[in-house]
C-alpha cells in the first residue's frame, strides 16, 4: 500500500503521517513510498490508538484546568461596559492600573492607561484576576441616560418659578398581602375582579385627594415575576408604602421591595395589613422590619407604622394622613415648574385595536397639554389628540405629579422613557427610522449576547406577543432569571397584540416556542399554525409561561460531568498484560484510590493514555479502596502502555443536571 493511500484513510497529511511513525515504533525510511498490507494494518491501529490518548488527553486536560477555574474562583461580580479605557477597566475592579496593565500584557495586550479595550478583552483580564465579568447592556445604557436627562431638565429650573407638587407614592409588598385592596379602599372602586389569579399584571397611576391635597399613587404588582416594574415604579416616587400582612410577616417579595426603596432613598411608610383577622400579630411585623433597618417612631426608629384592614377601611384615613406629613417634613423636595420645560415618565404603554398606541404618562416638570407635540431624545413620537384621568374623564392638560393617559402616539414608548414635547415638529427625526434602527442596534446586541460556546450552550428561542408593554418586561425579565452559563433564553421576537401569521413563520423558521400573553392569535394565524404544525400557548398567569419554558429547557438541556479528585498511585510494578487489561503494583501517594473508578496515566506529568479501575486488591483481599502510604495491586482496562514509574491520577466522573 502507498503511503499516500494510508495517510488519505486515516485522515492525516502524507508528511505528519511520516514524522509520527517513528514515535509511533515504525521506522519505515523517510524514503519509503510503499509498504506491506500487515505493516499498514499494525500503523492503523497504532495511529486510531494515538488519536484516542490525543483525545482522551483532551478530556483530562479541559476537566483539570476547570477545576482549578472553579476552585479559585472568586465571587466577585463586575459590570463592564461594551468599550472602556485601561484606566477605566481599573476602577471598575477597584485595582492599581499597573496591575491591570501587567495582566493585559500576559495576555499579549500591550495597551497603555488612556486606551481602549472592548469587553471580551476586559472579561478574560478579570476573570484572570479573580473577577465575574458581565457586560453593562445597553438597555442599563439607556436606563441611566434616562435617569439623567430627567435630572438635566428639573436643574434647569430657577428656584424662584419651583412650586410644591403632590407626593408620588409608590405602593409595595409580598403578593397578596393586600396593596390592590388598599387603594381599593382609597379610591373607592373595586379593581381586583377579572385579574388573572389575584394578581395585579401591569402599573397603574392614580389620583386621590385627602383635606384639599392631592396625593399620586403608583400600584406596582406583587409577585417576584415583577422585580424590574416595581423598581421602576421606585425610581419615580417620592414615598413607598410598604404593605405587611400581620397575619404573615415580613416575606421574600417584602425585603425585596424594600431594599428597592432603600435604595432609591425614598421615604417608607408600612402599612400593616389585615389587622381585621384573629391571627393578626403586628408586633411581629415590626420585630422582623427592625431585622431590615426599618424602626417604627414608637421603637426610636424613623419610620411610620400604621395598622390599618384594606377589606374594612380601617385607618385608610391615619394613612393618608401619615403621606402628607411625610410631604410636608419633605416639601423642599417635593417642587417642580408648572410653567416650565415638560418632562413626563412613561408608566404603562400598551396598543388599543381602537384607539392605536395608548400610554400612561406622569409629568414631572411643566404642563402637558391637548395638541403638544410629543419627543424622546430628538425623535417625534406623535401629537397629544385626548388624555384622560384614571375614571377614564378627558383632560385638557396635566400638571406635575399628575397621571394621564395618552392617545395620540404613532408607536408605543417603552415603559420607563421620559417624554418631551416640543413646539415645532419639523426639525424633529421621524419615529419609524429610528425604532428601525433601534431593533437592529436589538438584533445586533442579541446576536452578540448570544455568541459564544455552542458546544455548551442550550438555546431556547421564543416568540412572545403580549397585551402591554409592562407584562412583556416582567415576563422577559422573568425568563432571565431562569437563564444560567448553560440556558440561554432568546427572544426572537416580541410585539403587542394578537398573534398575527407572521409570528407563526418566524416560529416556523427559527423553532421558536410561540407565546401569546392576554392575547389570542387571529383567525389566518390559527389556520396557518395548523398547517404547519406550529403549537400556539396563550396564557393569562405568567407562573404557568414561566413553568412552560423550563418544562421545555429540562427536555433540551444536557447534563455536565464533572470531575471528583481521589488520589494518585505510583506504579511500581507489572504483574499482567493482556489485551486492553493490566494487572499493575503500585503505592498510593496521595489521597486514595476506589475501585469502579477512572485513571489518567501520567508520564513525567505529561498525560499519556486514560482507563478505568475495576477492580482493587490489597495482599490476596480485593478490597473497595486504598488510602495514602498503602501498597495495592490494581486491574486497569484501557490501552496498555503502563509502565513502571508512571503514576494514575484516580478520579471519578459524575453527572451533574445544568437545570
Amino acid at each position: 500500500m502507498n503511503i499516500s493511500e494510508l495517510a488519505r484513510r486515516l485522515n492525516v497529511n502524507t508528511t505528519e503521517l511520516r514524522e509520527k511513525l517513528p514515535q509511533l515504533g515504525f521506522d519505515i525510511g523517510v524514503k519509503a513510498i510503499k509498504i506491506d498490507d500487515n505493516l499498514a494494518g499494525r500503523i492503523s491501529k497504532a495511529w486510531r490508538d494515538f488519536q484516542d490518548r490525543e483525545r482522551q488527553k483532551q478530556a483530562y486536560l479541559k476537566m483539570t484546568k476547570k477545576e482549578e477555574r472553579m476552585a479559585g474562583q472568586i465571587d466577585k461580580k463586575v459590570l463592564i461596559p461594551s468599550v472602556l479605557t485601561v484606566k477605566d477597566f481599573a476602577m471598575v475592579l477597584d485595582l492599581p492600573v499597573n496591575v491591570v496593565i501587567t495582566e493585559l500584557m500576559k495576555n499579549g495586550v500591550m495597551a497603555s492607561l488612556n486606551q481602549r479595550i472592548d469587553y471580551d478583552t476586559a472579561a478574560i483580564v478579570a476573570a484572570d484576576l479573580g473577577f465575574e465579568a458581565e457586560e453593562q447592556s445597553l438597555e442599563q445604557k439607556v436606563e441611566l441616560d434616562k435617569a439623567q436627562k430627567l435630572v438635566d431638565i428639573l436643574a434647569k429650573e430657577k428656584n424662584e418659578d419651583l412650586q410644591i407638587r403632590p407626593p408620588i407614592v409608590v405602593v409595595m409588598g409580598h403578593v397578596d398581602h393586600g396593596k390592590t385592596k388598599l387603594l381599593d379602599a382609597i379610591r373607592k372602586t373595586n379593581v381586583v375582579a377579572g385579574e388573572a389569579g389575584g394578581i395585579t399584571q401591569h402599573i397603574g397611576a392614580y389620583q386621590v385627594e385627602k383635606n384639599g391635597r392631592k396625593i399620586t399613587f403608583i400600584d406596582t404588582p406583587g409577585h417576584e415575576a415583577f422585580t424590574a416594574m416595581r423598581s421602576r415604579g421606585a425610581k419615580v416616587a417620592d414615598i413607598a408604602i410598604l404593605v405587611v400582612a400581620a397575619t404573615e410577616g415580613v416575606m421574600p417579595q417584602t425585603v425585596e421591595a424594600l431594599k428597592i426603596a432603600q435604595e432609591a432613598g425614598i421615604q417608607i411608610i408600612v402599612a400593616v395589613n389585615k389587622i381585621d383577622l384573629p391571627d393578626a400579630n403586628p408586633e411581629r411585623v415590626k420585630q422582623e422590619l427592625a431585622q431590615h433597618n426599618v424602626l417604627a417612631e414608637e421603637w426610636g426608629g424613623k419610620n411610620i407604622f400604621v395598622p390599618i384592614s384594606a377589606k374594612m377601611g380601617t385607618n385608610i384615613d391615619k394613612l393618608l394622613d401619615s403621606i402628607i406629613l411625610l410631604t410636608d417634613l419633605d416639601a423642599d423636595k417635593l417642587r417642580a415648574n408648572p410653567q416650565g420645560d415638560f418632562a413626563g415618565s412613561v408608566i404603562e404603554s400598551h396598543v388599543d385595536q381602537g384607539a392605536g398606541p395608548v400610554a400612561t404618562i406622569l409629568t414631572r416638570n411643566g404642563t402637558l397639554h391637548v395638541g403638544d407635540w410629543l419627543a424622546m431624545n430628538g425623535v417625534l413620537y406623535g401629537k397629544v389628540r385626548i388624555m384622560r384621568d384614571h375614571n377614564g374623564k378627558e383632560l385638557g392638560k396635566a400638571e406635575p405629579s399628575m397621571p394621564a393617559e395618552v392617545l395620540g402616539f404613532k408607536i408605543a414608548p417603552k415603559v420607563g422613557d421620559i417624554i418631551e414635547t416640543v413646539k415645532d415638529a419639523k426639525d424633529l427625526r421621524r419615529v419609524k427610522n429610528y425604532r428601525m434602527q433601534q431593533d437592529e442596534t436589538f438584533v445586533k446586541n442579541q446576536n452578540e449576547e448570544n455568541s459564544g460556546d455552542e458546544n455548551s450552550l442550550t438555546k431556547v428561542k421564543i416568540i412572545l406577543r403580549t397585551d402591554v408593554l409592562g407584562s412583556q418586561e416582567a415576563i422577559i425579565e422573568s425568563l432571565k432569571k431562569i437563564e444560567n452559563k448553560f440556558v440561554k433564553i432568546e427572544i426572537v421576537s416580541k410585539g403587542l397584540g394578537a398573534i398575527n401569521e407572521n409570528d407563526v413563520l418566524s416560529a416556523d423558521a427559527t423553532g421558536s416556542l410561540l407565546f401569546g400573553f392576554n392575547v389570542l392569535p387571529s383567525a389566518v394565524a390559527s389556520g396557518l399554525a395548523r398547517d404547519k404544525g406550529i403549537v400556539i400557548k396563550t396564557y393569562k398567569i405568567i407562573y404557568e409561561l414561566l413553568d412552560e419554558v423550563k418544562k421545555n429547557i429540562k427536555q433540551m438541556v444536557k447534563s455536565e460531568i464533572i470531575r471528583k479528585d481521589l488520589g494518585k498511585l505510583s506504579v511500581v510494578q507489572i504483574f499482567k498484560k493482556t489485551g486492553s487489561v493490566m494487572i499493575v503494583g503500585g503505592k498510593v501517594i496521595d489521597g486514595k484510590v476506589e475501585a469502579n473508578s477512572k485513571a489518567a496515566v501520567l508520564r513525567n506529568n505529561e498525560f499519556v493514555a486514560s482507563g478505568k479501575i475495576t477492580a482493587l486488591q490489597i495482599g490476596k483481599e480485593e478490597v473497595k479502596d486504598a488510602v495514602k502510604s498503602q501498597e495495592c495491586g490494581v486491574k486497569f482496562e484501557g490501552q496498555p502502555i503502563i509502565e513502571i514509574g508512571d503514576i494514575l491520577d484516580i478520579y471519578k466522573e459524575e453527572e451533574k443536571k445544568l437545570f
